[in-house]
């Protein structure tokens, strides 16, 4: 499991976001995995995707990594910021707009702002 954990820590390392996730951000396997990628698609962010479902080990050992029990999560500059109850509700207060901007991480403010209005 050391592997995994290794693997995990250079993944959120080497990317400056990357999002845990069931399936791929072209391909998402689940209706939480779908959002949080959608979210991050629509507001133009770069990110990295791994698909836990490839590896049962990946799959339980992000868990283990981030003490957190459920999938998707999302990393940016190493650090664990949330699932998708989490980031659904950042994008919905500006959280995340003021999270991407403090960690210099490119994203359209207009499209963040357009989430906020369909949902407001």
């Amino acid at each position: 499991m050391s592997d995994v954990k290794e693997t995990i820590q250079k993944t959120v390392t080497d990317n400056s976001v990357v999002l845990f996730m069931k399936g791929t951000k072209e391909m998402p396997q689940c209706g939480f995995s779908s959002r949080v990628a959608g979210v991050l698609n629509y507001m133009g962010v770069e990110f990295a995707d791994v698909n836990v479902l490839a590896d049962e080990n990946m799959r339980q050992g992000i868990k283990d990594f981030s003490d957190w029990p459920t999938v998707p999560q999302l990393y940016v500059k190493g650090e664990f910021v949330g699932g998708c109850d989490i980031i659904t509700e950042m994008t919905l207060s500006g959280e995340l707009d003021t999270l991407f901007t403090e960690q210099s991480i490119t994203f359209d403010k207009d499209a963040a702002d357009k989430i906020r209005e369909a949902n407001g």
